[in-house]
Formats: structure tokens, C-alpha cells, sequence
């Protein structure tokens, strides 16, 4: 077998060297087995408030417990802190404008630090996690939230107040008597009396407030009929903007999914998520409050470009006659388009996706992101203040749905100008626009752009981009006002980074298909990096991994290039071969990449089967992440027929180029890559062997509205596109074996899916169709005796149906 070298890597000390590597022979009782014989990733780093240490963590062997350690890394000498040291640590910090202060939080406390001095202050000690520190303008106050509630720690009396005292409830004494309260003040004159001097009383109060700064702030009274989602304090103390949802709002109804196996050995029932179409997300509104006088103004989404019209025109259209023609005159009228469209600023839900607040630095400008719930435009709006009214600067279309990915935005240094992500030219691209003036491309070309991060001084942004190639990902380094992309690490498997805080120095998360995420810093101009990880197990490291070889698959539907990784052995030769597909979950995921896979279990899985035998290919179908716009929206409507062709092409590439039997080519894959084997083995019988479908889609209609509506729109607006989508309504094909593997408690997708499919087959008399229910696992499987017996079964299909030589003896 190819071996793979795992070379580079600076020792960690609690962790023993890696030893030389091995071709032991793998089984599936060492593959399924709890991973942590393999090693840890790190996770989460970030730096020091003096910028002279790197935090980072590792789960706990045997424990989901993370650990935190601190590494120097000028020396890479490193340190698991124990509580002790824990609690004298820093949190991912903020900084103050002219950089004499940084705050975090750590265990649900802010804490501030004196950078001059290094003092340490503890400003909170509550039972409550506080959240998102951050300094006034002026530096004079530390900004944080509890909840929805805004705080500021004035630094020079020490005083912490709330910004804003919010009460969803009516004024009362804005409270108008009624006619007979009206006649009641006319008769008497003691209530006449009564109420004048409670009017007196509260004139007082509100005089003596308002020369007193040291009192709490005047409730702000929102009204009894919505409730809040999220709120945004402005750094200069004078704004707040809410986001808030109507209260009476219904999400729908919501099915069941029963615990079997309890603690107490009763049956416990749990409410999962509400099906597609049944109730859209909760519309959102805006109101903004000015806090020093007091007043509340609702923002408007009327002036919003296209905010009138109706992207879903033509598909409404045939479902209201189509219902009227069936008489169902109620259903088609629910179907009206509204008069202006609904918006959603917070993400929310699964998938939600874009949205948000950001505010400049001095808290003079406000930007908001909305997106239709419909998933057709994206706005990126500033704030008249004087004419409380938003004004757009940015708005993306998209007649399939806007990416859940590639949302962020935010403020250059000069307060006037934004920067965003935008797909606006088919790939996820970084722009900057001043508010008065034209959008500029600061990166262009095939290839996505994403976490963006604006270096200290403002000079420029560095960005994670698979421009080499779309496999390929690392840090890039682009001037904020424009020039050229210059690269900075040349991992080709970076996954996350985290500048210093005086933006000299990179920490960078890489790893590669058999080494976990390991952490190394070097210079942020680029350079030579220090490891300063190595947390893999000898045991695992010794092993003589296959490494998987990106190939190229060409589409013969007019796709292009689809890109796919291949296992197979060192010595293969041209004799006929069974193989096996692969196909990754989510859709819209990139498992061709250079870096550490989530289906880890499964690249091992697939170095077990090319031992046995087989070779292997694992695709990034259309849909996949990674490839831009147009190959992540060509399943618009049409979920699973894409894909399926590309899966089709990968099958002929392997007869083609590596001698594959087409009698014997099986196929498997969990969530989108269990609906994707049902769609390959129920729309192309004949084509595939044998198919193992692990926690599968197979009805889209009961799926959660955040996912699928992005891709199918509404059931009742576009019935055809979830037919032609979903698995069960092609159960009257199924001709070839096919395992169905699903968790009971699966709150994702819901076992109920699998089992409605498997009555199907049963009620069309089919035959070779096998379901497993695994009691204890939720949609990512988690114990390792389910893993191990979800993959024996699969290896005994492949071994039973796609194995051996069509006539030949079975193999057993």
C-alpha cells in the first residue's frame, strides 16, 4: 500500500513519539472502536492577552471533558493547565481602541486586564454566563450582554448598569380611560385630584431622573405582542437595535420520537423539529431605540429593493389553480403571495444561515443583513439615523436559494466603509463599498473565499481560500484596499487561523487525511512555520494508511470536472474488481480536501475494503461545497438527480480506468449520502450491486423547514419538486439488496423516514430489504458498538451482493 508520512510534526510531551509504520491487517473491531486510540485534535485556539502565549484544547480521553493548555510559542514548550492555573488563565480577548485594555470572558465571567500594568480585574461574578465584552467608544466603559440584557461597567467609578430596561408590556399610564372612565373624571372632582397628583409625582420623578445619571434607566414599554430574538448595543452607549418576532407566532406541530432504552426503564418521548412547510420561520422585525432620548422608531424593510415582489410567482400560480381546479378553494388562497415580503436578521433554527448586526467602531454607522425567508435575496443595509429608515448597500439574488455560508460582513477601520462576502460572481468573493460609493472586489476568480479576518491596523484582510486548487486550502493575505492575493501558508490542509494581537504573528489550525487538526504559528507575512503539536497516537500512526488520491472524473452531462478521492492498492493491476462509492452527507459539504475528514471511520472503512479486496471512491457530487455557486445550486428542485449522474460517471470512470466490474459495484452513505443511495439504488436499478442507506432522507416532507425549503421551496407551493425528490416515491423500483440503517432517537432525520419507506416495500411485496434500529443513537452515531455493528453489516452486504463475480459462488 502507499504509505502516507506523517513527518513534520514537533513532539507534544504528555504524548509519546510516533513509531515506524506497520502493515498489520485492520478489522473492524479496531477501526469502530472509540477514537480516541487515534489521538486528539486541538481545538479552539486563540491567544493570550499579551499576545506572548497560545491557549488551545484537547478532549479528554475517555471523557467529552476538553482540557485547556497553554504553549509558548517562541519555544513550543507546552502546559495541560489543572484547575488551579485554569482559573488564572485568559479568555479569547477584545481590545479597547487605543489598545491600553483587553477583556473576555472565562467560565461566564468578564475579566479585564490592564495591559500597561497587566492588573487583572474580575467585573462580573454571577450564576448567569455573560457574553460579548467589548469597550465603548471612548473607552471609558466595558460593554457586555446577559442574554438580551446589555451591561456597561463604567472603568472609572467601577458601576455596572444596564444600557436599556426593556418590558414587553404596555405603558399603563398610557393607559386612556374608557367612555365611562372619561364621564367618571368629569363627575368627580376627587379623581380628578387623584390622578393630577400622580401625574405630579411621576413629573418629579422623571426630572429628578433625568438630572441624575446615576439612576437606572427608564423602562422602555414595547408592547404585549412581540417578543425579543436579539439586541445590539452601539459602542457609544446611545443605540440599541432589536430584533423581535411576533409573540403569538406557532411554529406548527411537531412530531414525536420515543426513548426506548432509559434510565428509569419507562419509555420517554421527546418532540423533534417541525416538519418543511408547515409554518414558515417567524417573520422578524427591527427597533431601534435611541436610549438618550428615550424613543423607540421601527425600522421599515418597505424600501428594501425588491422586497414587493414575488420570486416564487410562476410556481405560485400552478399551485393556485391546481387547488382550485380540486375545489380546494381554502388551501389556494392560503397560498397568496404577500404584499411584502417577510425578512429573518438573526440566524436561527438549523441551517438558518446569514443575518446579523454590526456596528462600526465608534458607533456612529449600523449595518444589518436580512434575508427573505423565501431564500431568494440577501440585503446589506446601513441606518439613517436622522431618518430612522434603512438604506441599502448591498443586495444578492439568487433564483435558487442564498447560501447558508459566505454571510459574514462588517466595518473597515475608517467607520464609513463595509467589507462582505458575496457569491455574486458564481464563487464567494471578498468586497469592500463605502457608503456613498461603488462595490470593489478585493478577490475574484474561481475559487471561495471565506473567514475573513481584518488584521489590527486595518491594512488588510487575510482569508482562507482554495485558490491551488478546490481540494486545496490555506491562509491568504489581501490589502484592504485592493491588490494582490498573496499566499501565506502552504499547508494545502489549513483549517482555521487566529492572528496575534498585534496582527505580527499567525496561529493556524492544519491537518491532513491521517493527521488530526494540529496547531503551529509563524509570521503573518508568511514564512517558516514551528510546530508546536503533535497529538497522535503511536498505534494509529504506525499504521500504513492508503493515501487517498484526488482524481478528476469527468461529467458527461456537461458539469465539468467532478472531483473525487480514490483508494486503491499499490499493486493494483488491470484484473476485474468490485468497488465501492461513497457519498458524504449534508449535500452541501466538501469531503475531497487535503485536510482531516469528519468520515474518518469511514476512510478507515475504506482501507479495510481495499484489504479485502475492492477499491473505493469517494465523490463531491454536485451540491458539494467548495466548487461556487452553480454546482451547489444545480440541485434546485431536483434533489438527487444531479448527483445521481455524477455518481453514475464516477462508477464509469472506475470500469473505465481501473478495470471494475460494472456487475459489481456497490454503494453507501449517511443522512444526504443515505438518501443518495436509496436515489441511486430506486432511479437506476440495475446500476448498483447492493446499497447501504445509514440514516436517510427518504421523503422531504418531513424534513425541517431551514434545509429544505432552500432547495424545494414549500411542499404546498411546489408539490413537484419534493416528488421528484424523495426516495419513497420510487419504492416500486427497487430491484437490487438495500440496507436501511437508522438511530431511534435520531432528532435530525427522523426514523420514522426509513421506517415509512421500509411499510412501502413491504406493502409492494419487495424483496432483499433489511432495516437495523439502533436504540441509543441520535443522527451521528456515538457509541462505538452501534458503529461497529452498523459497519459489520454493511461489510457482510458488499461481501454477500457485490463481491463476487456475477454466477460465481457467494462468498462467505
Amino acid at each position: 500500500m502507499r504509505r502516507l508520512l506523517l513527518a513534520g510534526l514537533v513532539a507534544f510531551a504528555v504524548l509519546p513519539a510516533a513509531a515506524a509504520t506497520t502493515s498489520t491487517p485492520l478489522d473492524l473491531e479496531t477501526i469502530m472502536a472509540n477514537p480516541d486510540w487515534i489521538g486528539q485534535a486541538v481545538e479552539s485556539p486563540y491567544w493570550s492577552v499579551d499576545g506572548r502565549q497560545i491557549y488551545y484544547s484537547i478532549k479528554r480521553d475517555g471523557s467529552q471533558v476538553r482540557d485547556l493548555y497553554r504553549v509558548d510559542p517562541a519555544s513550543g514548550q507546552s502546559v495541560k493547565l489543572d484547575p488551579a492555573a485554569h482559573a488564572q488563565a485568559d479568555g479569547p480577548a477584545v481590545f479597547d481602541r487605543s489598545h491600553q485594555h483587553a477583556a473576555f470572558v472565562l467560565h461566564g465571567d468578564v475579566f479585564m486586564v490592564d495591559l500597561a500594568s497587566g492588573r487583572r480585574s474580575q467585573i462580573t461574578r454571577t450564576p448567569q454566563d455573560e457574553s460579548s465584552p467589548r469597550f465603548s467608544a471612548d473607552g471609558r466603559a466595558l460593554q457586555f450582554r446577559d442574554g438580551n440584557d446589555w451591561y456597561s461597567h463604567d472603568l472609572s467609578s467601577g458601576v455596572t448598569a444596564l444600557a436599556a430596561v426593556l418590558t414587553f408590556a404596555d405603558d399603563p399610564q398610557a393607559k386612556q380611560p374608557d367612555a365611562l372612565g372619561a364621564r367618571q373624571l368629569e363627575l368627580f372632582k376627587t379623581l380628578r385630584d387623584i390622578k393630577d397628583d400622580k401625574q405630579a409625582r411621576r413629573d418629579h420623578a422623571k426630572e429628578l431622573a433625568d438630572a441624575d445619571a446615576g439612576r437606572a434607566p427608564t423602562p422602555f414599554f414595547l408592547g404585549d405582542k412581540i417578543k425579543l430574538v436579539d439586541s445590539e448595543l452601539s459602542p457609544d452607549g446611545r443605540w440599541m437595535l432589536l430584533i423581535t418576532a411576533p409573540k403569538s407566532y406557532q411554529p406548527g406541530k411537531a412530531p414525536q420520537l420515543t426513548h426506548y432504552v432509559t434510565d428509569s426503564g419507562y419509555p420517554v418521548q421527546q418532540e423533534a423539529r417541525v416538519y418543511v412547510g408547515r409554518n414558515d420561520p417567524a417573520p422578524q422585525s427591527l427597533l431601534l431605540l435611541d436610549l438618550a432620548k428615550h424613543v423607540s422608531v421601527a425600522l421599515s424593510t418597505d424600501s428594501l429593493p425588491g422586497i414587493k415582489d414575488d420570486p416564487l410567482k410562476e410556481l405560485r400560480a400552478r399551485a393556485v389553480a391546481a387547488l382550485q381546479k380540486a375545489g380546494k378553494d381554502d388551501q389556494a388562497k392560503a397560498l397568496k403571495a404577500p404584499d411584502v415580503r417577510a425578512v429573518r436578521i438573526a440566524a436561527g433554527g438549523e441551517d438558518g444561515g446569514g443575518g446579523g448586526i454590526a456596528w462600526n467602531d465608534d458607533g456612529s454607522q449600523l449595518a444589518i443583513q436580512l434575508r427573505a425567508i423565501d431564500n431568494k435575496d440577501r440585503w446589506i443595509a446601513s441606518v439613517d439615523f436622522s431618518k430612522h429608515a434603512l438604506v441599502t448597500q448591498q443586495r444578492l439574488t439568487d433564483n435558487a436559494w442564498i447560501n447558508w455560508n459566505f454571510n459574514d460582513f462588517g466595518w473597515l477601520k475608517d467607520g464609513r466603509t463595509l467589507w462582505y462576502l458575496s457569491e455574486q460572481s458564481g464563487y464567494s468573493q471578498l468586497y469592500t463599498k463605502p457608503l456613498a460609493g461603488s462595490a470593489k472586489a478585493l478577490t475574484s476568480g474561481s475559487f471561495e473565499v471565506s473567514h475573513p479576518q481584518l488584521s489590527e491596523d486595518g491594512k488588510a484582510f487575510y482569508v482562507r481560500t482554495n485558490q491551488v486548487a478546490p481540494y486545496s486550502y490555506d491562509v491568504y493575505r489581501v490589502a484592504a484596499s485592493g491588490g494582490k492575493l498573496e499566499r501565506v501558508t502552504s499547508y494545502q490542509g489549513m483549517d482555521d487561523f487566529a492572528l496575534s494581537p498585534d496582527g505580527s504573528q499567525l496561529a493556524v489550525l492544519h491537518s491532513s487525511p491521517y493527521v488530526l487538526a494540529q496547531l503551529a504559528v509563524l509570521p503573518a507575512t508568511g514564512g517558516t512555520p514551528l510546530e508546536l503539536t503533535h497529538t497522535m497516537k503511536p498505534a494509529f500512526t504506525a499504521h500504513d494508511w492508503i493515501a487517498p488520491k484526488v482524481v478528476e472524473v469527468p461529467s458527461s452531462h456537461g458539469a465539468g470536472t467532478i472531483y473525487a478521492k480514490y483508494y486503491g492498492p499499490a499493486d493494483e493491476n488491470t484484473a476485474p474488481k468490485p468497488a465501492v462509492i461513497f457519498v458524504h452527507g449534508a449535500g452541501y459539504l466538501q469531503n475531497v480536501t487535503l485536510s482531516w475528514s469528519n468520515y474518518f471511520r469511514e476512510q478507515m472503512f475504506h482501507n479495510l475494503l481495499v484489504q479485502q479486496g475492492y477499491v473505493v471512491l469517494d465523490m463531491d457530487y454536485r451540491a458539494s461545497e467548495g466548487y461556487g455557486r452553480a454546482w451547489r445550486t444545480a440541485i434546485y428542485r431536483q434533489m438527487g438527480h444531479p448527483e445521481l449522474e455524477d455518481l453514475l460517471d464516477g462508477k464509469a470512470w472506475l470500469v473505465k480506468n481501473h478495470g471494475v466490474d460494472p456487475q459489481r459495484v456497490g454503494i453507501y452513505g449517511g443522512s444526504y449520502g443515505g438518501f443518495m443511495t436509496e436515489m441511486a439504488l430506486l432511479r437506476a436499478p440495475g446500476e448498483f450491486a447492493a446499497g447501504a442507506a445509514l440514516r436517510p432522507v427518504s421523503d422531504w416532507t418531513l424534513y425541517n423547514h431551514e434545509y429544505t425549503a432552500n432547495i424545494l421551496n414549500d411542499p404546498q407551493l411546489d408539490p413537484e419538486a419534493f416528488k421528484a425528490s424523495s426516495p419513497i416515491e420510487y419504492a416500486d423500483n427497487l430491484r437490487d439488496p438495500l440496507l436501511i440503517q437508522h438511530g431511534l432517537i435520531d432528532d435530525n432525520v427522523l426514523a420514522e423516514d426509513s421506517i415509512r419507506l421500509y411499510q412501502r416495500f413491504i406493502e409492494l411485496h419487495k424483496k432483499n430489504f433489511w432495516i437495523s434500529l439502533y436504540p441509543m443513537e441520535r443522527h451521528g452515531f456515538v457509541h462505538p458498538d452501534s458503529w461497529h455493528d452498523e459497519y459489520r453489516r454493511i461489510d457482510e452486504l458488499f461481501e454477500t451482493y457485490v463481491k463476487p463475480v456475477k454466477g460465481g459462488p457467494a462468498v462467505h
